[in-house]
């Protein structure tokens, strides 16, 4: 069924009980000067710290967002943008789409002005939301895009270029549209991380999106009484997917504004959190929190947290042993996914499996998966190959790209670009991205496995390792290491260390300097590599 019966459902029954809550610690005004700079005042009100409506409000505003979208002509099919940071508007806007059987087109808000254009372009986008965050951007480029679209502002003060979301809606009917939508009718349009170039616009059915929450909740148990704390950027499938679970179950979320170690926590303890997911940096930043004394267990209020799961990439096996040792009686989850995919969930670890990790886990609800070599052909267990996925959750296509279409969907499977192998008990591991894999001298290295070994240095906070460019070799591994604040470490520390790995995959060079990640979490390797390559990012991001 499509997803937006459940929003319904949850109306119905539920209507008086709290669906969403905004956090924000350090919530500001935002007043504008250019996209690139803008000053912060402080909030005239204290509640504005904390926002939340009920099942039935949720509703109500998906449909006012409905109907004014169809006052102006939107039909089945066509594409509506949402440019937002987190807030308790996106989730009511999004639903407001998917109800007139338009396609949602979630924006990645650090996006560029230029990005933001061709994201529209990309996917044929009629109408674009956005919020204050983003005047500057959108102004830059406004006399173009919105020659073809209408501009809605959600905010408190609107910009002349766009229309008032606050006093449209306000106007709009609060009864449901009752547009017919079936499983098959298209959903929305994600955009891939674009860590490997320009990103491509993933298209998505009602079918792929209801398969997303019946997976999160088979996995990881959601029940009425169960509270998701949601951190991510909501414009990615990680976060929304795993909010489903919370969706079907009718429970309660939390969207929290910052990734603080003392923010994650005090909104864990106050809120009364069941279930959080974090990304690998943001879990590191509590560990080094709590093992400093910045941080104390004590102080907060979490008996009732039960569940932290991690994605979006490799997770160091020694972050989750140290995680037990403070949250001993955590259960535990990988997830792995990509946008093709739905989000998480594709393969899963699975709470009972805290044996294997390391591992991305198993096949997860109503998916299948395979290793296969570059002909195709399925290899044998302990082999890498290329993971491959089929079930309800993949992708209809890259939208207007066939060409992009066909070299990863083949007969119903998905292949997925990761590197992989699967071990005597069928658990699969990720070994790395196939763009990322260094070959030096012949060798094939996966940068994956050296990381996590470097990750065995106390001292090491975060780390990346690239190929650089080497005249006899063709490319070396280079570790670029973050270290952690207060301490020390050097390459001969590192050089010495390395000495337990074999000899081919020893990093050549060591080289120090901070780590960049994307919002999702992802290590943005195409930037180091055009850092320390000295070549044009294009060029190196299709070099992977």
């Amino acid at each position: 069924m499509p997803i937006t019966e459940l929003l319904e459902n949850n109306a119905r029954r539920y209507g008086n009980d709290v669906a969403l809550v905004e956090v924000n610690p350090e919530v500001k005004e935002v007043v504008r000067k250019t996209w690139k700079e803008y000053e912060l005042m402080e909030p005239t009100s204290p509640s504005a710290y904390r926002r939340e409506i009920t099942w039935s409000v949720f509703n109500e505003k998906a449909n006012r967002f409905a109907n004014l979208l169809i006052s102006r002509g939107v039909q089945k099919n066509d594409k509506v943008g949402i440019l937002l940071m987190n807030c308790l508007e996106w989730l009511p806007i999004y639903f407001g789409i998917l109800k007139t059987g338009a396609v949602a087109v979630p924006l990645n808000y650090r996006y560029t002005p230029d990005e933001i254009e061709y994201c529209l372009d990309k996917a044929d986008v009629d109408i674009l939301v956005f919020g204050p965050e983003f005047i500057g951007r959108v102004e830059e480029i406004a006399d173009r895009i919105s020659r073809h679209r209408l501009l809605f502002f959600v905010g408190s003060t609107c910009p002349s270029f766009a229309e008032d979301y606050m006093t449209l809606t306000a106007n709009s009917s609060s009864l449901s549209p009752n547009i017919i939508l079936s499983d098959s009718d298209n959903a929305a349009i994600y955009f891939s991380s674009g860590t490997t170039g320009f990103p491509k616009a993933i298209l998505h059915n009602h079918e792929s999106l209801m398969h997303a929450a019946r997976v999160e909740q088979n996995h990881h148990g959601q029940t009425k009484k169960d509270v998701f704390l949601c951190i991510p950027p909501l414009y990615h499938t990680g976060a929304k997917m795993h909010w489903f679970g919370s969706l079907i179950s009718g429970g309660k979320a939390v969207l929290l504004k910052g990734t603080k170690p003392d923010a994650i926590l005090e909104t864990v303890s106050k809120e009364q959190c069941t279930i959080v997911w974090l990304l690998v940096p943001w879990a590191q930043d509590i560990l080094e929190a709590l093992d400093s004394g910045r941080l104390k267990l004590e102080d907060y209020n979490l008996s009732q947290w039960r569940l932290m799961h991690i994605g979006a990439q490799p997770v160091p096996p020694s972050l989750i042993r140290h995680w037990k040792e403070y949250f001993p009686n955590h259960q535990y989850d990988t997830n792995y996914g990509l946008s093709e995919s739905t989000g998480p969930g594709a393969v899963h670890l699975g709470v009972g499996h805290i044996d294997k990790v390391g591992a991305i886990g198993l096949p997860g609800y109503g998916w299948k998966a395979k290793i296969v070599d570059e002909n195709g052909e399925e290899v044998e267990q302990g082999k890498v190959g290329e993971l491959c996925l089929n079930g309800p959750g993949v992708m209809t296509c890259y939208y207007n790209d066939p060409k992009a279409t066909a070299e990863v969907l083949k007969d119903g499977w998905l292949y997925t670009g990761d590197m992989a192998m699967q071990d005597e008990d069928g658990f699969y591991y990720l070994v790395d991205r196939k763009k990322d894999v260094i070959i030096s001298g012949g060798e094939n290295l996966y940068p994956v496995q050296i990381e996590d070994y470097i990750r065995g240095l106390d001292a090491v906070h975060d780390v990346a390792v690239i190929g650089i460019a080497d005249r006899r070799l063709g490319e070396i591994a280079a570790a670029i290491i973050e270290v952690k604040p207060g301490m020390e470490l050097t390459e001969e520390e590192v050089n010495q260390y390395c000495m337990g790995l074999p000899r081919y995959k020893r990093p050549r060079k060591v080289i120090f300097d901070e780590i960049p990640r994307n919002p999702t979490g992802k290590i943005e390797k195409p930037k180091l590599r055009q850092k320390y390559n000295k070549v044009p990012l294009v060029a190196a991001e299709n070099q992977g």
